[in-house]
Formats: structure tokens, sequence, C-alpha cells
């Protein structure tokens, strides 16, 4: 009962916020999401307000701008008419939960690819603040087929600057890419990275991408380090504007294998691969 509490007030708060724009804004209790839409169109976004909260706890009120600044922009780019050719250099990857709306608003289906049981690969093109999801509908206007978006994609995000902060605890090491450019995430795709952490590991090299600006790389070098990771992950997942998951990875023969983190330190892998 508290957090729906917390969450009608956040409602309340974007929703004041967002007073100049005449868009539809429906709160609903049961879910704890906002709903914002055009009137005229119908399309629109719904955001998950435990998470904002979970971030405005930690960030204060510019947690909550973020947020505007993320409704504002998206719905920016819903005026403008996406265009492939001249803008192939804009095309990326994403990475959602397989939970993740798998149809536009418009019910027009969106280009993906298979990647765990967990997570499912989404293609963008980059509109500078934002991007849009690509769909079937771009697809047929521009001429392309997915295999030519897959490789595009691919290919620029290995063109991505990457660095990653690191820090040990309990004996074990965490690296963390957050770049901020809304594909932190999405270098779980680019496997030059994944190998190059698996040489240097001491350990067992595991992955996390609890949300689409973090990814949580960790040399896991004692059974202590799996409940790290996993506190880690959560709390990660709580926070992110765009959630993933909270479910970590074991990177063991060019393949992430999810694994729970039960009791005692100890994976247990996912039977359904």
């Amino acid at each position: 009962m508290l957090i729906t509490l917390k969450s009608k007030e956040m409602a309340d708060t974007i929703i004041k916020k967002l007073k100049e724009h005449p868009w539809l804004t429906n709160f609903d209790k049961e879910k704890d999401t906002l709903r914002i839409e055009e009137s005229s169109t119908g399309k629109g976004m719904t955001i998950s307000l435990p998470g904002i909260i979970a971030r405005w706890e930690n960030e204060g009120d510019k947690a909550v701008e973020e947020v505007v600044y993320y409704i504002q922009e998206t719905f920016a780019a819903m005026g403008r008419e996406a265009v492939f050719s001249g803008s192939e250099k804009g095309i990326f990857p994403v990475i959602r939960s397989t939970s993740f709306p798998s149809e536009s608003s418009d019910g027009v289906p969106l280009v993906t690819s298979s990647h765990t049981a967990e997570t499912r690969i989404y293609y963008a093109l980059d509109l500078g603040k934002t991007y849009q999801l690509i769909d079937e509908n771009m697809l047929n206007a521009e001429g392309w087929n997915k295999e030519q978006v897959r490789e595009a994609a691919l290919f620029n995000l290995r063109s991505l600057k990457h660095s990653a902060k690191a820090d040990s605890v309990a004996g074990n090491v965490f690296y963390f890419f957050n770049s901020n450019d809304g594909y932190d995430a999405s270098r779980i795709l680019d496997e030059r990275i994944l190998k190059s952490y698996q040489e240097k590991a001491e350990g067992t090299l595991a992955v996390a991408v609890p949300h689409q600006d973090v990814l949580i790389l960790a040399d896991i070098r004692n059974e202590t380090g799996y409940d790290v990771l996993a506190q880690m992950a959560m709390s990660f997942f709580a926070g992110g504007r765009v959630p993933i998951t909270a479910l970590s990875f074991l990177y063991e023969d060019e393949e992430l294998e999810p694994v729970f983190i039960l009791g005692k330190n100890r994976p247990l892998p996912d039977k359904k691969g």
C-alpha cells in the first residue's frame, strides 16, 4: 500500500511537470504505472513508477527531471519520420526483457532477434537525444531486410568507445560500463569485450544487464562473488529507467547461461536454456 501511495505522488509530480503539453495521462493504481499518450493518435508510452521512485530516493529531483526529459524527447521522436537512407550509422541494437512488447503502439511488429531466455534484441534508429525502435513498416518503406539491420547495428555497436570502472569486493572484481549513451547494456553483444575480459579473468566471468544504461562484468573468484553480483544486479534493476533483468549470466564457451543465485552463494543454471 505504501508503494501505491508513493506511486500516486510520483505520478502527480510528473503530470504537473508535463502540464504545458496537451497529452492525456492515466495513473494505473494496480500496475503502478503512468500512461501518457497523444489524444489525436493514441500513441504514447507507459512508464513504471517504482523504478523512478527508487532513483528519486538516491538522486532526488534529478531523477524526475531526467524522466520528464525522456518523455518529451520520446514524443518529439514520434513526430519525426524515421529514415534509414543516409542514417545507417545511427542503427544500433538495444537489449530488452522478453516481457517487453513485441509490437509498436500501432500494432506493427518490431524487428527483433533472439538472445537469451531472459532478454531479446531490438533495433533502434538513433535520433540524437532519443531513438526510435525499428518496426516492419519502417523496413518495408526503406526496402531493407532484418539481416541488413542486424549487421548494421552490430557494426555500429563495435564502433562505440567503451570504458569500465573496476571495483573489488570480497576478493572479486566487478567492472561497470556506464557511458550513458543509451547503449551500455547493448555492449553485451560485443563479443570482443566479453572475450577480452574473460581472458584476463582469474575466476569465472559473469555478466549482468539490469537496465539499459549499465553493463556489469564480474570476475567471480569465490562463492561470495555470486551473492554480491546478485545484490548489485537487483539494486540496479530497481533503479533503472528501462529495467531489463535482475538475473545474471555466466559467460562460457562464447555462450551466456542464465543463473539463479540461491541460498549459500550457489549458482543454479536455468534449465530453460
